[in-house]
């Protein structure tokens, strides 16, 4: 595939991704239920802190996806030699695009319980249904795909460090939701935990 068509269809990609997973289930679980998912904390605490690490990574993808189709190449963002093989771009095509179908599909099971963030004062349902019956955290998981199949597509430092980022904002993430579901579901969440891989 031609450099220019990659990049522009890799704009359209993230612009895909992040309407896909965050604007349309947050607006459709305000219209269906009138309730507002987007309950990430704007404090001091460690949950207010990823999500502004999470909110700053978004953009920061949008940002170099953009400068990608504004004309710069991908060897200003330190490219890697190494892993710039047209088997490893394909490869990063098709976990994007099953990444994609996979998150879309375990934020539909999730119906109403659906949120980006937790609040400490609500008891949420337990889904442990359809994907979460393989993985405790299949929306996680997908994104960790996602980033990763971003970075085998445009392999450079800058991916390299999304990825990296990501990886470890969402392990504290996932051991926070951890924490709180035990703290408000208690033996309910533990049994589920305990017959349930965080990944898979």
């Amino acid at each position: 595939m031609r450099r220019d068509a990659m990049k522009a269809l890799l704009l359209v990609y993230v612009l895909a991704f992040l309407l896909v997973t965050f604007v349309w289930p947050t607006w459709r679980l305000w219209r269906l239920h009138g309730i507002n998912g987007l309950v990430l904390p704007r404090d001091d605490s460690a949950h207010g802190l990823i999500g502004m690490w999470f909110k700053g990574l978004m953009a920061g993808t949008l940002v170099f996806a953009i400068l990608l189709v504004s004309g710069l190449s991908p060897a200003h963002f330190g490219p890697l030699p190494w892993a710039m093989q047209d088997v490893v771009q394909k490869a990063g095509c098709v976990l994007l695009l099953l990444s994609l179908g996979w998150i879309t599909r375990a934020q539909y099971q999730m119906g109403r319980s659906w949120r980006i963030g937790f609040k400490d004062d609500e008891i949420p349902d337990l889904v442990s249904s359809g994907l979460f019956a393989r993985s405790r955290n299949p929306i996680f998981l997908g994104m960790r795909v996602t980033l990763f199949g971003l970075f085998l597509v445009i392999p450079c430092a800058v991916t390299l460090a999304i990825f990296a980022l990501s990886e470890a904002l969402i392990a504290i993430q996932v051991r926070l939701e951890e924490a709180h579901l035990s703290k408000s579901l208690g033996d309910k969440y533990l049994a589920y935990a305990a017959v349930t891989p965080r990944w898979l």
